[in-house]
């Protein structure tokens, strides 16, 4: 099932400009959740949106293009960085919409992920808007984010069982 993009914005107010790479080092200083956010630019404001949601619930979420020490246009070192954040981040958020599953970038970032990272630490939000569902196909090979029975949120695995998202460690 996905999520409706149009819930995920409600959470809009309450995001605010960060500074990704320094806020996801303190955090990991701080043994706070961290996450890699692999989502399409053109899904700012649903990508902030899903920032501050997990703020709220003690995640701390890094987002490419807060990092002021990012090359301005993408290029070699542009993948560096972001390979060295998968890697180094507890989680990787692969925020499935219509841009992002269209995006050069974004299948590159959980092909990676998929190498470099433990299987349960890759979660996908799949979403839903006007154009339909998206986050099918491969990305059904990872848990998804997705209501829970109950209320809240939860990671479920493609088989539907899963836990509530607060009580999700990386092993």
């Amino acid at each position: 099932m996905a999520i409706s993009q149009s819930d995920i914005l409600q959470y809009e107010r309450q995001a605010s400009l960060r500074k990704s790479a320094q806020v996801v080092n303190e955090a990991k200083a701080s043994r706070k959740q961290t996450a890699f956010l692999s989502h399409s630019h053109q899904d700012a404001s649903i990508a902030k949106s899903v920032q501050a949601f997990l703020l709220a619930n003690g995640w701390e979420v890094y987002i490419d293009w807060e990092d002021a020490t990012m090359p301005d246009s993408p290029n070699r070192e542009t993948a560096l960085r972001i390979q060295a954040r998968i890697k180094d981040l507890d989680w990787f958020l692969f925020l499935a919409t219509r841009n992002s599953m269209s995006s050069r970038w974004c299948p590159w970032e959980i092909g990676y992920a998929d190498g470099v990272k433990a299987h349960d630490t890759i979660l996908i939000l799949p979403t839903a808007d006007s154009f339909g569902n998206h986050g099918s196909e491969y990305l059904q090979l990872y848990r998804s984010i997705d209501v829970a029975q109950g209320g809240g949120y939860g990671a479920f695995r493609p088989d539907r069982t899963g836990i509530k998202i607060a009580a999700l460690q990386p092993r």
